[in-house]
């Protein structure tokens, strides 16, 4: 069994292909199989006459991110079976499209704010998964390492079902997650090279291949290494990162605790002695990684707390590097004039965003109703089509399928200007 997976723009368009005639024509009685729209007819909107509101069912999720919807929303997965096997009923392709969209995360079982998503069929010995990124509680799912779960997941079912050589014969459950192969060792040597040994078939190597690792063929055997150029913060990441998808392969793998990531009692500072760039790097890592109002506030938090915030310590900091110029040199006069001028300017900038902690928390927030500021009520039609319905999971969370901006508030009138010398 093997998956492929794709990213698309046009879920309608896409749907249309599904459900047509096919390139080559060979495209017969397109059905719909599973899937989950939460709270969207899915299964009377999988017609002809309907795709595009079953393309609105599932992208309703999107709409509501607005601006920070992505470029190519739809996720796309086909599924072949092996041809010399007799093909699945649709009851059994449907079990498998679960199992690949909760392996994958895209729609883990317990997950009540799961993506969206089909399943239909088209063809004989062929499935095929059409969900968007966009979670019903208003986040995005990240499909860094889908393609190599999707895989390590294809292998178990065809496993399950007997479509594998070593599946012929009932094994038990703490067996079947072990596999026939000496254990593959990945450590760093005295000359600071880091290598994996016992990586003798060809599917560990191909995983050892796409971490990063170069093979090495030679008397001693296959043996894979990491370039000598690799940085030791890259090495660890690296490391960890094969280490841990031969584990999701059922690999035994032992690795050198010090390029373990999770073992590390100290994260690798890639900036060396610069500890404070390191510092307002990770906060900045934050930021960016803010899925609503509340976490970028907490990390906002971090460069604009009155008495913590970084400002603050850049604030002081020039001031004090200003005073002490002038305790060494008094003719330095107009360079510590400098730095007390720089320090006035980050005064001027903690000034500018002083009590936008509420402001920052509500970004991404449904606006409030303000009848006295709107003139026009924005509400949505009564009989609202039911391709765009709101799941309960996503009421709960506060999400609304749109939402009009807020204004912008108006700039300062005057803005404190550093005092002249």
């Amino acid at each position: 069994m093997i998956a492929h997976l794709q990213r698309a723009s046009d879920t309608a368009g896409l749907l249309s292909y599904l459900y047509g005639p096919g390139e080559r024509g060979n495209h017969a009685r397109p059905r719909l199989i599973a899937g989950d729209g939460h709270g969207a007819p899915i299964e009377l909107l999988a017609e002809p006459g309907s795709l595009s509101d079953l393309a609105q069912a599932l992208d309703a999720p999107v709409e509501r991110l607005g601006a920070r919807a992505p470029t190519r929303p739809t996720w796309v997965c086909s599924v072949r079976s092996d041809p010399r096997r007799p093909d699945l009923t649709d009851s059994q392709w449907a079990v498998v499209a679960r199992r690949l969209v909760s392996a994958t995360g895209i729609a883990p079982d317990v997950d009540p704010d799961a993506c969206r998503w089909v399943a239909l069929r088209n063809q004989p010995r062929q499935l095929h998964i059409v969900a968007t990124l966009a979670r019903e509680d208003g986040g995005l799912h990240h499909g860094y390492r889908d393609a190599f779960r999707l895989q390590t997941e294809c292998r178990r079912i065809a496993a399950d079902l007997g479509h594998l050589a070593t599946a012929s014969h009932p094994t038990a459950r703490a067996q079947e997650t072990s596999v026939p192969a000496p254990p593959i060792t990945i450590s760093s040597e005295f000359s600071g090279s880091v290598v994996a040994k016992g990586a003798n078939d060809d599917l560990s190597a191909m995983i050892l291949k796409h971490a990063g690792f170069q093979q090495i063929q030679d008397w001693h055997g296959r043996r894979h290494r990491l370039p000598t150029t690799t940085l030791a913060a890259d090495q660890v990441v690296i490391a960890s990162h094969a280490a841990e998808m031969l584990r999701a392969a059922r690999y035994d793998v032992d690795l050198d605790p010090s390029l373990d990531s999770a073992r590390m009692s100290t994260p690798v500072n890639l900036l060396g002695s610069y500890a404070a760039g390191a510092a307002l790097l990770q906060i900045t890592d934050q930021i960016r990684s803010a899925e609503n109002g509340e976490d970028l506030q907490r990390a906002v938090d971090q460069l604009l707390h009155p008495d913590h915030g970084a400002l603050e310590r850049v604030r002081e900091a020039l001031e004090a590097a200003g005073e002490h110029i002038n305790d060494l040199d008094d003719e330095a006069y107009a360079l510590a004039d400098r730095f007390g001028f720089a320090a006035e300017f980050v005064s001027s900038a903690q000034s500018e965003l002083v009590d936008s902690e509420d402001a920052v928390r509500r970004v991404g927030a449904p606006p409030r109703p303000q009848a006295e500021i709107r003139t026009h009520s924005s509400k949505l039609p009564i009989s609202q089509s039911a391709a765009l319905a709101v799941s309960p999971a996503a009421a709960k969370a506060g999400t609304g399928t749109s939402a009009s901006p807020l204004a912008a508030p108006s700039p300062s009138a005057a803005r404190s200007a550093p005092r002249s010398r």
